[in-house]
């Protein structure tokens, strides 16, 4: 009898365990802890608002988290032909942000969800290194994602955002979805589901910047990609953010009001 009590308390303690290990238990980070890294290299001039104040920076991207959607209202990084190399990395484990003070959305939230984590900076663009790499799956980093819309139309515009880095050298690229009110939920943590996405690439360059935004409703699409295109001033109303709002005004009347595709080859 006091066998089968202690056999009986040993199952329940491993299955306490295993379900706290489950549901609790998040690794505690990806990034480089020798890192010298001293920030992103971003010009700041080229960041958006942060419309919550919560700005993150790991060593290869940066984001404004969202805690009522449970996402990144964007992720802004750089993008190098030195980046876009073809290392065989192997997929991580999708934890926590450890920099995200109030933690960001458990991977859980999408299991049976019918939606994919969908990067935001994508790991093919990361795959110079094995911390950069891993970094991207940090949960801050990912959105739910209709799998034909991210294996898709989002995935060409991620591959021909590559092309251009490889033709004209290296960008700034941000994107994230748009987040607003009465938008569908997934999860115990009630992730937002958006219904667009938007990816804004910015060549600096010394005679003259260049830039481009996208929107993209989220759904698949076969339409050729030019067809997204969406000035600034128009993104800005989409998401409520203000994306360069540390630029002169003179420079903002200059580039956010219209599309300008020259250089920008489709």
């Amino acid at each position: 009898m006091k066998n089968k009590t202690i056999y009986t308390l040993l199952f329940i303690t491993c299955v306490v365990g295993f379900w706290v290990f489950e549901n609790f238990y998040t690794p505690d980070t990806y990034s480089n802890p020798k890192s010298d890294n001293d920030g992103l290299l971003l010009d700041e001039l080229f960041l958006p608002q942060s419309t919550t104040d919560v700005i993150v920076e790991h060593d290869h991207f940066m984001l404004s988290y969202s805690e009522p959607h449970e996402q990144a209202e964007w992720v802004a990084y750089p993008l190098q032909r030195s980046h876009l190399t073809h290392d065989d990395r192997q997929r991580p484990y999708f934890i926590e942000d450890p920099k995200v003070k109030t933690k960001s959305a458990d991977w859980r939230n999408y299991k049976g969800s019918g939606y994919d984590r969908g990067h935001l900076c994508p790991a093919g663009d990361r795959r110079f290194s094995e911390y950069a790499y891993n970094e991207t799956f940090y949960t801050s980093n990912i959105s739910p994602q209709d799998r034909d819309f991210n294996a898709g139309v989002w995935n060409r515009l991620e591959q021909q955002v590559r092309q251009w880095c490889k033709k004209r050298g290296d960008l700034v690229v941000i994107t994230g979805g748009i987040l607003e009110k009465g938008l569908e939920e997934i999860g115990e943590e009630d992730v937002d589901v958006p219904e667009a996405f938007f990816k804004v690439i910015i060549k600096k360059n010394k005679t003259g910047d260049e830039l481009l935004a996208f929107l993209v409703p989220h759904r698949e699409s076969q339409k050729p990609l030019n067809q997204f295109l969406i000035s600034i001033d128009e993104l800005e109303k989409h998401s409520g953010i203000d994306f360069f709002v540390n630029q002169p005004k003179e420079w903002q009347d200059k580039f956010e009001a219209g599309i300008n595709t020259s250089g920008w080859d489709f």
